[in-house]
């Protein structure tokens, strides 16, 4: 048997809120899932710690694992998108001597 951490009224274990009271039980902060900018930003600069935002806070915050993903994405297809121009501006400059 437990008791509130609110009201002192006992209650289950594992209760989460108090039937009395309607306090949480809980000890953890809520958890913030805004989908900040500066996870993106981040995400785009540092493709890697993008993907691994992305892969830890899939389940427990989705919006911002969306950002840091999308800017890992974008770098990613940016790198690609320069290497390819670089390849064909090389190819033009061959051809062209």
């Amino acid at each position: 048997m437990a008791y509130c951490r609110h009201c002192g009224a006992p209650i289950a274990d594992g209760t989460i809120t108090c039937p009395q009271c309607g306090a949480s039980q809980s000890s953890l902060p809520p958890v913030v899932d805004n989908g900040g900018l500066g996870w993106g930003i981040l995400g785009c600069c540092i493709p890697i710690v993008g993907l691994v935002l992305w892969l830890v806070w899939k389940d427990q915050k989705p919006r911002t694992a969306k950002a840091a993903g999308i800017g890992a994405l974008v770098a990613v297809g940016l790198g690609a998108l320069y290497y390819v121009l670089i390849f064909m501006l090389g190819i033009g400059i061959v051809l062209g001597s």
